[in-house]
C-alpha cells in the first residue's frame, strides 16, 4: 500500500511539472551537444540558493510572490502544486497594492512582512521610470475595486484539469497552446471591474506597456509567475524572464 502511495504521489508531482527542451550552443570541432531536459522548479529559492534582503533593497515594479500557514494559502499551494499562493505590486515608497479577499488594497510593506509568513521579490529586467508611473497610477486607480470572486473559483477546475498540458516532455509550443486553449474555456474572457492577485499584478504590467506575456491576466495564477523567473521553465509563453531579487522573509511554511 506504502509504496501504491508513493507512486501516485510521484505521478501527481509530475503532472504538475511542465519540461522543456534546450539545446546548449555548438562549439567548433567539438561534438554536437545533446538537447538538455530543464524541469519546473517547485521550489521557492533559484537553482543556485536563495538571499535574504531588506525592504531597501526593493524597486518600484517589483512582484511579490508570499505564503501564509493558513488554510486558504495552504489550499491554493496545493492545488497548484507551489510554495507561493498570493502575489502583490511594490510601488515604492514602502508601499505596496494587492487584491484581497475584501478588494484591491494598499498597504505599507512593513504590514505585509508582518502578516505574510514567507516575501519573494522578483523584478522585471527591463522595467523602467516611464513603466513606473503607468503601472502605479494603474494600480493605484483600482484600490477600492472589489474582489473578482468568479474568476478565483474558476480558476480551482483550471488548476486540475491544466496539468493534461503540463505532463513532461511536452513541446513548449504544444503546452502554451493547449493552456489557451482551456483557459478560454474553463475561464472564459469575461469582463468585469474585479481583480484578484495575480491578475492585478499582470493587468498592472499589461498597462504599463510591459507585458510579462500575451497570456489573458485572468489565466495566471501566483504559481504561474513564480515559474516566470529566470532558469524555471513557465507554463505560458512569456517575453522576459523575471530576475530573483531576494527573500524578504521566510519561516518554515514550504520546503525550499
Amino acid at each position: 500500500m506504502k509504496r501504491w502511495i508513493g507512486y501516485g504521489l510521484i505521478a501527481a508531482s509530475c503532472a504538475g511539472c511542465a519540461t522543456s527542451l534546450s539545446t546548449p550552443p555548438v562549439v567548433e570541432g567539438a561534438a554536437t551537444p545533446l538537447p538538455t531536459l530543464r524541469f519546473q522548479n517547485l521550489g521557492l529559492s533559484p537553482r543556485n540558493g536563495g538571499q535574504l534582503v531588506e525592504p531597501h533593497a526593493l524597486r518600484p515594479g517589483d512582484i511579490l510572490l508570499s505564503a501564509t500557514n493558513g488554510i486558504t494559502s495552504a489550499g491554493i499551494r496545493l492545488i497548484t502544486l507551489a510554495p507561493v499562493s498570493h502575489a502583490s505590486l511594490y510601488i515604492g515608497d514602502g508601499q505596496v497594492v494587492e487584491a484581497v479577499g475584501k478588494g484591491v488594497r494598499q498597504r505599507t510593506i512593513a504590514e505585509v512582512l508582518g502578516e505574510e509568513d514567507v516575501v519573494v521579490a522578483f523584478r522585471h529586467p527591463h522595467f523602467l521610470p516611464a513603466h513606473h508611473e503607468k503601472l502605479r497610477a494603474f494600480a493605484l486607480e483600482k484600490v477600492g475595486r472589489p474582489y473578482d470572486h468568479v474568476g478565483i473559483v474558476l480558476q480551482a477546475p483550471f488548476a486540475l484539469e491544466r496539468r493534461l498540458c503540463e505532463l513532461p516532455l511536452i513541446p513548449d509550443a504544444v503546452r502554451n497552446a493547449c493552456l489557451q486553449g482551456i483557459a478560454a474555456i474553463q475561464l472564459g474572457t469575461y469582463d468585469n471591474d474585479g481583480f484578484f492577485c495575480s491578475q492585478l499584478v499582470l493587468e498592472s504590467y499589461k498597462q504599463a506597456g510591459l507585458p510579462i506575456t500575451d497570456a489573458n491576466p485572468r489565466w495566471i495564477s501566483p504559481a504561474d509567475i513564480l515559474h516566470m523567473r529566470e532558469g524555471d521553465v513557465p507554463s505560458l509563453k512569456i517575453h522576459q524572464p523575471l530576475s530573483y531579487v531576494g527573500h524578504l522573509k521566510f519561516l518554515s511554511v514550504t520546503q525550499e
